[in-house]
C-alpha cells in the first residue's frame, strides 16, 4: 500500500486543506498520514473563526518519526502559516524524503495579491522549498512571485504559459503545474511541464457557473494521490480536473448547498475510484 503524509492546517468546518487531503487520499487507496500546522474553527472565508497554531508540536512529531525511521511514498506540504513552518516543510523533506515524490502547493495568494499575513520575504522563503520539491503546483499569482516577475493576468498566450513553466521548472523542481488557466472561454483546467521529458501537458474541462473555496485543495489531494499510484503526470492531471469538475457539479445540482462549506466532494468519490 503507497503512503503519503501532508502538512497543512485543519478547518473544523468547510472543505479544504487537511478535511479533503485525509479523505480523498484514503479513498483512492492510499495510506494518508498527517501533521497539522492549525486547527481553526472554520475556513478563512468565514469573518470570525478561531484558530490554534500547532507549530510547537511539529518538530516532536517529525523527532518521533525519525526514531521509528518511518518511510513515504510521496510528501505534499499545502498552506504554511509562518516561516518557522516553512523551515519545518524543508525538514520534512530532508529527513523523509529520500525515494519520496515531494511536492510542494506554494499556496499565498490570488488574483495577483498575497493572502493576508503573507510577507514578500515569505514568498522569497517558499522559493526554497519548492526548490527542495519534485513538483510545485502555484496558480498564476504564486508563480509571479516565486520568480519575482509581474502578474500577466487573464490575458496570456499558450507561449507565455510555457516559457512560465520552463523558468518555474528552473527554481529545482522536476514537474510544475499550473492551476486555474484558461487559452478558451467556458474552459478551465491546469497545464503542466515536466523537464525530465522535455514534455507539455494541458487539460480542461467546462467552467462552473459558481466557484468554492477549497478547490485547489481538492485538486492537489487527487493530483499527488495518483501520482503515488504511479498515474503519471498526464494522467493524474486528467484524474484530478475531472474530479474536481464533478464534484462541483455535484455541489450545483444541490438546491441547499452553500458556497462557503465548499464542494460536496463526498458525493462524487464513486466517480474518483471509477476514474482510477
Amino acid at each position: 500500500m503507497k503512503r503519503i503524509v501532508t502538512m497543512q492546517d485543519i478547518s473544523c468546518l468547510g472543505r479544504c486543506s487537511l478535511t479533503v487531503s485525509l479523505p480523498v487520499i484514503s479513498a483512492m487507496g492510499v495510506e494518508c498520514s498527517v501533521i497539522p500546522t492549525a486547527v481553526l474553527s472554520t475556513h478563512t472565508k468565514y469573518s470570525h473563526f478561531t484558530f490554534k497554531d500547532l507549530t510547537d508540536q511539529i518538530a516532536p512529531i517529525l523527532d518521533q518519526w525519525k526514531q521509528e525511521d518511518f518511510r513515504f511514498d510521496a510528501i505534499y506540504t499545502g498552506y504554511l502559516g509562518s516561516m518557522e513552518q516553512l523551515d519545518l516543510a524543508k525538514r520534512l523533506f530532508r529527513d523523509f524524503g529520500a525515494g519520496a515524490l515531494k511536492l510542494a502547493d506554494p499556496a499565498m495568494g490570488d488574483n495577483g495579491k498575497l493572502y493576508s499575513g503573507i510577507t514578500d520575504e515569505f514568498a522569497r522563503e517558499m522559493k526554497r522549498l519548492c526548490a527542495d520539491a519534485d513538483i510545485i503546483v502555484p496558480n498564476l499569482t504564486e508563480a509571479a512571485y516565486l520568480l519575482d516577475e509581474p502578474y500577466i493576468g487573464e490575458n496570456y498566450s499558450e507561449e507565455q504559459i510555457k516559457g512560465i513553466l520552463m523558468r518555474l521548472t528552473g527554481l529545482g523542481a522536476d514537474m510544475a503545474l499550473l492551476t486555474g488557466i484558461s487559452f478558451e472561454k467556458g474552459k478551465i483546467g491546469a497545464y503542466g511541464y515536466d523537464r525530465t521529458n522535455d514534455q507539455y501537458v494541458g487539460y480542461f474541462t467546462e467552467e462552473q457557473p459558481e466557484h468554492f473555496h477549497g478547490t485547489g485543495d481538492l485538486w492537489a489531494s487527487t493530483f499527488i494521490g495518483a501520482m503515488a499510484l504511479g498515474k503519471g503526470m498526464d494522467a493524474s492531471l486528467r484524474i484530478a480536473s475531472d474530479y474536481v469538475a464533478e464534484a462541483i457539479r455535484v455541489t450545483i445540482a444541490d438546491p441547499d448547498h452553500d458556497p462557503y462549506r465548499g464542494v460536496c466532494f463526498e458525493q462524487a468519490i464513486p466517480y474518483l475510484i471509477g476514474q482510477l
